[in-house]
């Protein structure tokens, strides 16, 4: 019998429209987006259907809006994970499937995430950039020889690297990995998260996950700062604090999760991200998507089908 993973994309995935189909078909989607709108004192749902886009992409708005949207969809797909991870931001969907932390402390949690996130660095001081392909130590070599703090952030997939950092010294280590015959494409984001840089948001954020409520997750998740599953609450809290600031190890989780005996992947959240990043970590692994109402029956019959 299979083992079964529920996946949950981060950050870039959001677009207007977002969950409405399974806010239309399932009661249970309707609750989640009731949640958001209740926790938040706003109309989040207004947001994630209607827009405005130029909202939609204000980090502090694209978190929320995109784990509600996760969480939405979750609800009405109705089934429950062996494992569960998330990239980056899709972390905090993954404790909820795993009932690690509910839902209504999650979408305030990441409301402030989001907030701190952007603060902790002036718009235009930092940068971000897609590497295809090139070695991992030449990336990183190029990183740590570059002025400022530039780093690695996402080890996302064989021959996809991410960086950030300073703005003057991503450009100089895109340069330098440029010459060396990758291509550097400067991605467009409003704060080089997951580096160094990121600190003072990660300091800012540690007391609010301190005060919440953590419960040992009914299901293994793995998680993106140590590529390995956590199994109890001090666990995931701290996993959460460290994210921040530090790299999200994305291939190597994946990896785990296969090794650990993972037959089926179910991205659950708009666009298909991580299940391009799967095709190019392990092309016969199975994978299905939920991205809205339509999808569920079809990841329904194939959970059923990893099972045996």
């Amino acid at each position: 019998m299979g083992r079964v993973a529920f996946v949950f994309p981060g950050q870039g995935a959001q677009k207007v429209g977002m969950g409405r189909d399974a806010w239309e078909a399932s009661e249970a989607a309707r609750a989640v987006f009731a949640e958001a709108d209740a926790a938040l004192g706003e109309s989040l749902s207004t947001l994630c259907f209607e827009g405005p886009e130029e909202s939609l992409q204000l980090t502090a708005n694209t978190q929320p809006a995109v784990l509600t949207t996760e969480i939405a969809l979750l609800r009405a797909l109705g089934e429950s994970p062996d494992v569960t991870a998330g990239h980056s931001l899709g972390e905090y969907a993954a404790n909820v499937a795993a009932g690690a932390l509910s839902f209504t402390d999650a979408v305030r949690l990441v409301r402030v995430r989001g907030t701190y996130m952007q603060e902790a660095v002036p718009v235009g001081a930092g940068a971000m950039a897609a590497i295809m392909g090139g070695e991992r130590a030449a990336i990183e070599r190029a990183c740590a020889e570059a002025p400022g703090r530039v780093s690695a952030v996402n080890y996302n997939c064989p021959g996809q690297i991410v960086i950030a950092g300073d703005a003057a010294g991503v450009e100089a280590a895109s340069r330098a990995i440029a010459a060396l015959g990758a291509k550097a494409i400067p991605l467009k984001v409003s704060a080089p998260f997951h580096s160094a840089l990121m600190e003072p948001a990660e300091a800012r954020l540690a007391p609010h996950l301190t005060a919440t409520e953590m419960r040992d997750p009914a299901v293994p998740i793995y998680v993106n700062v140590d590529a390995a599953p956590v199994r109890d609450a001090a666990a995931v809290r701290d996993a959460l604090v460290r994210q921040v600031s530090r790299p999200v190890r994305w291939q190597e989780s994946v990896e785990r999760m296969l090794a650990d005996g993972v037959t089926l992947f179910v991205e659950i959240g708009p666009g298909r991200v991580l299940s391009g990043l799967l095709a190019r970590i392990r092309k016969d692994a199975a994978k299905i998507n939920v991205q809205g109402a339509g999808d569920l029956d079809a990841a329904r019959a194939a959970i059923r089908a990893a099972r045996g």
